[in-house]
């Protein structure tokens, strides 16, 4: 069953007559556009695309099976005008629009009805062509971490690293980047979304790398965490293993049928089993498609079952303020019966 026939089968128990789709990211999911500025109505009978003039020649060439409809007045009229010369009475739209796109379609003689998530829901399941460019998101990943790994030594700034890896990442073919990377060093690792600054690398230093690739609109997500060999490495050999092992634990649990929430404990115990647990705040994974986060929700908050064919990260970490901190995150996909790994860095403890 196709994306959009899979959206507009379900319009009617949504109890809407169309439905109005302006995220970009929902918008390429369904229609293959790559620009700035578009938006869909989809009835159970039609399906219309619309831009503005700057996207014509694109869309013409990246929009099939749709309508095209070029945006000549402001966007509120465009849509008011379609959908009173449709006959729409009811108009479903996503709820994550603007409060401002929302008041400026009311009281326009139609009944307007938020929608929570009905393109995110279709996007957790990825198909094989885009697993396929999510592994290819992962190979320019990880190719331009191997070309950085030399210069990640002591006396190297966070800063450097960074830059380098996103030079990298863009000369193995990455169009752009899904996130800021972090390169956190020493006490900076203990924060686990710290950004990178001028700190050098400093012996005995944790240094946790997360970054990750793109490749035909599709994004990875990975994590590394190295050693710089020192003294008083003791604790940090100590909770690095911890956390490869509730990585580790985590990823034979992840299967179809198995519940997000029971993923996320897998890793957590294993942490709070070793006297961890209050080191341990974030979620254990997250989908990875599109777009960097996605559904599903790997955490305590988890409100579904894993199913065959979602990606998403396994990312369990020990934060120490003063110490420092370790996070080791692959990406999976989920089959029946297990998972399959679809990183495939090296993650036994390097000191270096």
């Amino acid at each position: 069953m196709s994306r959009i026939t899979s959206l507009t089968g379900t319009l009617e128990s949504r109890g809407i007559d169309a439905f109005l789709v302006s995220e970009l990211h929902n918008v390429r999911y369904l229609t293959g556009f790559t620009g700035s500025s578009g938006f869909l109505v989809v009835t159970s009978g039609s399906r219309t695309f619309f831009t503005d003039s700057r996207y014509e020649e694109q869309a013409g060439r990246e929009v099939k099976g749709w309508r095209i409809q070029i945006e000549r007045e402001d966007r509120a009229k465009v849509i008011t005008d379609f959908v009173r010369s449709s006959g729409i009475r009811t108009l479903g739209f996503e709820a994550t629009a603007s409060y401002g796109f929302y008041r400026s379609l009311l009281r326009k003689g139609f009944r307007l009805k938020a929608i929570t998530n009905a393109v995110e829901e279709l996007r957790k399941i990825k198909d094989q062509a885009e697993v396929r460019s999510i592994q290819k998101a992962i190979q320019r990943a990880e190719k331009a971490f191997i070309s950085v790994k030399p210069h990640i030594r002591a006396g190297e700034s966070e800063v450097r690293i960074s830059t380098l890896l996103e030079e990298n990442l863009k000369k193995a073919g990455c169009g752009t980047l899904p996130f800021d990377i972090i390169v956190a060093s020493g006490p900076n690792s203990s924060m686990p979304h710290a950004k990178p600054t001028g700190r050098r690398l400093c012996p005995g230093d944790l240094v946790v790398i997360d970054w990750g690739g793109e490749a035909e609109g599709y994004v990875s997500d990975m994590t590394r965490t190295l050693l710089i060999n020192g003294r008083s490495l003791s604790r940090k050999k100590e909770i690095y293993e911890i956390v490869l092992r509730a990585n580790r634990t985590a990823i034979q649990t992840a299967s179809a049928g198995v519940h997000a929430r029971t993923v996320d404990k897998a890793a957590r115990d294993v942490i709070t089993g070793a006297g961890y647990g209050g080191h341990f705040g974030h979620g254990t994974g997250h989908g990875v498609g599109i777009e960097v986060h996605e559904l599903p929700r790997v955490s305590r908050l988890g409100r579904e079952y894993i199913k065959a064919g979602m990606v998403f990260t396994i990312e369990p970490g020990i934060y120490l303020p003063g110490t420092g901190g370790v996070r080791i995150e692959d990406m999976v996909v989920a089959r029946t019966g297990s998972c399959s790994v679809l990183t495939t860095l090296p993650k036994e403890l390097e000191i270096i």
